[in-house]
């Protein structure tokens, strides 16, 4: 099976893209599945390298590196990342700018999609 979830929330202050990575995380562990991840929005902050939170608190950064090393693949848009003052190379490692071109053809190759 084939997933594909599209965050808009920002990394904290909701739980939505939060709760989007452990899922895509618990799917890219299991056999025949293949995840990607597209962040857009507010989300797009979620892939900024460095993070830093509180002792015990979720650390988005971290969420996403163990998805791209479950094997899934992370875009994050490259207009959301301009729009924040993001450059490429604050991206979390794995994570890579995108567009919403990309976004359509992840859109066709998936069997599901996901929005949070």
């Amino acid at each position: 099976m084939k997933t594909l979830f599209i965050l808009n929330d920002p990394p904290y202050g909701t739980e939505r893209s939060y709760n989007a990575l452990r899922l895509a995380g618990a799917l890219a562990k299991r056999d025949g599945e293949t995840v990607r991840a597209f962040l857009m929005g507010d989300a797009a902050a979620v892939a900024k390298r460095g993070q830093q939170v509180p002792q015990g608190y979720y650390n988005l950064e971290r969420m996403l590196r163990a998805l791209v090393l479950a094997g899934g693949e992370v875009g994050v848009c490259g207009t959301c990342l301009d729009a924040r003052g993001i450059s490429e190379s604050e991206l979390a490692e794995g994570a890579a700018k995108s567009t919403l071109s990309a976004l359509a053809d992840w859109t066709q190759w998936a069997d599901k999609v996901l929005v949070f």
